[in-house]
């Protein structure tokens, strides 16, 4: 399937709308799919390139957990300027992985890549200068991300840097109402219908559950790192990052 191939996933009506799962049909979409769907993408990808430039330190690895096809994983290794480093990416969506290995296999650099299939909560992080989590803690278990930040924590190497991706709701509901509208009217401006719209979310509700800005931030805080701050929002869409002093 071409990397161009359109996302119709919910083009047509559906009489029951089933919860979202990165399969082979969302595989072969992804890359319209996540551009259309979420404002800012392709900056945050670019972005996490130019950290992994600064922050990267010689002899260790860095972690792309939730990596999809690889994108974040291609913009780490583009940029990456140290020796000695290694990234592990991880996905628990097999039909993901394997398009992902096809992706890695065809580009060229001497930082290798190691491509694992299993949830970022069974991993170990270990001497990792960067880890990214770029749209993947939103769907994991609310009782369970708070481990995983801490074990990330643990993993890096000081002055190393978490990367964190995700789409976001605010406490006040005015406000959330606006983000919420404001979205919907980009992924319109993008070609998607109101029916397209309304059955992927459908299919998200209780799939991707975002959090509000002070919750991450707290989280995180609690983790241990102690600086923290957002680098980028567009709507309900934000990036933060990390550094372990």
């Amino acid at each position: 399937m071409s990397e161009d191939a359109k996302d119709r996933i919910y083009a047509t009506p559906r009489l029951d709308v089933a919860g979202f799962r990165f399969d082979n049909a969302v595989v072969d979409v992804f890359p319209d799919m996540i551009k259309r769907s979420v404002p800012g993408y392709e900056t945050i990808i670019g972005m996490t390139g130019t950290l992994a430039e600064q922050y990267v330190q010689a002899n260790s690895r860095c972690y792309d957990l939730g990596c999809s096809l690889g994108a974040s994983t291609l913009a780490m290794r583009e940029r990456i300027r140290q020796p000695g480093c290694e990234i592990i990416a991880i996905d628990n969506s097999q039909e993901m992985i394997q398009r992902c290995q096809d992706i890695v296999t065809a580009t060229d650099s001497p930082t290798p890549v190691s491509l694992v299939c299993t949830g970022v909560q069974d991993i170990s992080i270990e001497r990792a200068s960067m880890v990214v989590l770029n749209f993947t803690l939103q769907f994991i278990p609310l009782a369970e991300r708070q481990a995983l930040t801490r074990k990330i924590y643990d993993g890096l190497l000081p002055g190393g840097i978490l990367v964190l991706s995700e789409k976001v709701r605010f406490d006040n509901l005015q406000h959330d109402k606006l983000m919420i509208d404001l979205h919907h009217h980009f992924k319109r401006a993008q070609g998607y219908s109101d029916l397209e719209i309304s059955q992927k979310r459908s299919a998200l509700e209780n799939v991707l559950i975002p959090e509000t800005l002070e919750t991450h931030r707290q989280r995180i805080s609690t983790a241990g790192f102690s600086s923290i701050d957002v680098w980028f929002q567009c709507f309900n869409f934000a990036s933060l990052i990390a550094i372990k002093n």
